[in-house]
């Protein structure tokens, strides 16, 4: 499991904290971290507070775009303090770690970490399947990254030591996030072909059409039969 988790944080600014995600990783055994656009790195104070965890820094991969930092996921959860418009499947991190565990054993998952003044964005967050939200006190939830980062990493490090291995396996692997991706892009083109999406009045549908096929977890091939009959419906409309 600890191979297969990754941590992205997205445009952090304060480089000392990128360094005590790597501390909080290493503690835990995960190694993987990917920067999305970070304010400033490398950096002698992230370093400083990796604490012995430099190895972590050296090899983090910086990206300049989410898309670049998930393309190849399976699995995309998005972590959150905030109560969305509408509602996402949202777990503790203790119950999305149970989701983890079933995960198929190929799958690539990624944890993402939004800026520290104000987290992931509402489109970030509709890039992912689910969303988790540590329990924190309700009068003050507000966690440094690395504490953050922390408790998620501790809940998969305890499943890790005691998973045993009851995925079932599935005969093809599941779309990848860039998969997704380009399914939400040829679906929203022939919504608006049939004139079924209005983009002057499209109130969020697009956004619930993400919610119901990230539930969905549609495998490469039913994603292939998805876009199949997309094409068909606008070869149909050439006729």
């Amino acid at each position: 499991m600890l191979e297969r988790i990754r941590i992205v944080l997205v445009n952090t600014s304060h480089p000392g904290n990128i360094g005590s995600v790597a501390r909080a990783m290493k503690t835990m055994g995960l190694s993987e971290l990917y920067l999305v656009s970070p304010e400033q790195f490398p950096h002698p104070k992230a370093i400083e507070m990796a604490s012995g965890a430099s190895d972590v820094l050296d090899q983090a991969v910086v990206v300049e775009t989410l898309d670049d930092a998930i393309a190849d996921c399976h699995l995309v959860i998005g972590t959150s303090a905030r109560m969305r418009t509408i509602p996402w499947p949202l777990f503790s991190p203790r119950e999305m770690i149970e989701k983890i565990k079933q995960e198929p054993a190929s799958s690539q998952i990624a944890f993402l970490f939004g800026r520290e003044q104000s987290g992931l964005t509402n489109r970030e967050l509709q890039r992912c399947h689910l969303h988790t939200q540590i329990p924190a006190n309700p009068h003050y939830s507000s966690l440094n990254i690395a504490a953050a980062v922390q408790v998620i990493a501790y809940e998969i490090r305890v499943a890790s030591l005691d998973q045993t291995s009851l995925q079932d396996e599935w005969d093809y692997r599941l779309a990848t996030a860039d998969e997704m991706e380009k399914f939400f892009t040829h679906l929203q083109e022939v919504l608006i072909e049939v004139d079924f999406l209005k983009m002057n009045a499209p109130r969020k549908l697009m956004t619930r059409l993400r919610r119901l096929f990230f539930r969905a977890r549609p495998d490469v091939m039913e994603m292939n039969i998805l876009r199949g009959m997309l094409t068909a419906v606008q070869e149909s409309r050439k006729k």
